[in-house]
C-alpha cells in the first residue's frame, strides 16, 4: 500500500467517526512528530499495539479486502499478571465496494463483533474442519445479544446497528458491510488481542501490509512504533 493511500483512508475514517460523534483517545489524533516527541513515554501503548491499523492484508486490493482499524484499549499478551484481559477496537468498512475482512479464526481469542453505527454488518461463519478448512456441513451456534442462535454454515448473518455476534476460537469468520446501506463502524470487544500470533487465515495472507513511502505519514501504524 502507498502511504498516501493510508493517510487518505485514516482521514476518511476519522470523518466517519466524527459524523457519529465517536471520539478517539488523545493518541488517535497525535501527529507523527508528536509521537516522536514522546517515544520514550509510550511503552504501554507500544506493547499493547494501541492506535491506527490500516491493512489490505497485502492483497493489493484494499477496496475489497482490507479495513481501517483503531485499537482503543488492549492488554499486553506478555503481562503475566493479566491486569487488562480485554481489548476494544473500531473497524471501519466501506459498503460501496463491500470491503471485507477475509476468512480467519483465532486460536485463543473470543470476540464480540458489534455494529456500532452506519450500515448493516454481514458475517459468514464456519467451524474449522478436521483438515483445517471450512466445515460446510455443521450448522454454527452463536451467541447474539442474550440468546443463542443457529445458522447454516456460511449463511449470511445480518447484524443491525446496536446488535452483535460472539465468535469463539476456531470458528472461521469473515465480515463485510452490506452494499448500499452506508459505511460501517464495527466495534470489537474481546480477550487480549494478539495480531502477531492469533490470526489464522483460510488463504495465506499477511496481517500487516508492506508500505511504499510516497509521502510522510500523518499517524504511525501500530506495527511501526519501533521505527519512531
Amino acid at each position: 500500500m502507498k502511504r498516501s493511500e493510508i493517510n487518505s483512508y485514516i482521514q476518511k475514517a476519522k470523518n466517519r467517526l466524527k459524523e457519529f460523534n465517536v471520539s478517539l483517545p488523545w493518541f488517535g489524533y497525535l501527529t507523527l512528530d508528536g509521537w516522536k516527541e514522546i517515544k520514550n513515554e509510550i511503552k504501554l501503548i507500544k506493547d499493547s499495539m494501541l492506535g491506527w491499523d490500516v491493512t489490505d492484508f497485502d492483497s493489493g486490493d484494499f477496496a475489497t479486502t482490507g479495513a481501517v482499524l483503531f485499537t482503543v484499549r488492549n492488554g499486553d499478551i506478555n503481562d503475566k499478571q493479566n491486569r487488562r484481559p480485554y481489548c476494544e477496537k473500531y473497524i471501519i468498512l466501506d459498503d460501496e465496494t463491500e470491503q471485507e475482512i477475509p476468512f480467519h479464526y483465532h486460536i485463543d481469542k473470543t470476540e464480540d463483533i458489534i455494529n456500532r453505527a452506519g450500515g448493516t454488518l454481514v458475517i459468514e461463519a464456519y467451524y474449522k474442519s478436521s483438515d483445517g478448512g471450512l466445515d460446510a456441513n455443521t450448522p454454527v451456534k452463536v451467541f447474539m445479544d442474550g440468546v443463542y442462535k443457529t445458522f447454516q454454515a456460511g449463511e449470511k448473518i445480518e447484524v443491525r446497528p446496536g446488535n452483535s455476534i460472539t465468535l469463539e476460537p476456531f470458528m472461521y469468520h469473515r465480515f463485510t458491510a452490506k452494499k448500499g446501506d452506508g459505511m460501517l463502524i464495527v466495534g470489537e470487544v474481546s480477550k487480549v488481542n494478539d495480531d502477531n500470533n492469533d490470526n489464522v487465515f483460510l488463504n495465506p495472507l499477511e496481517r500487516f501490509s508492506a508500505i511504499v513511502e510516497d509521502e510522510p505519514a500523518i499517524h504511525p501504524l501500530v506495527n511501526e512504533y519501533n521505527n519512531l
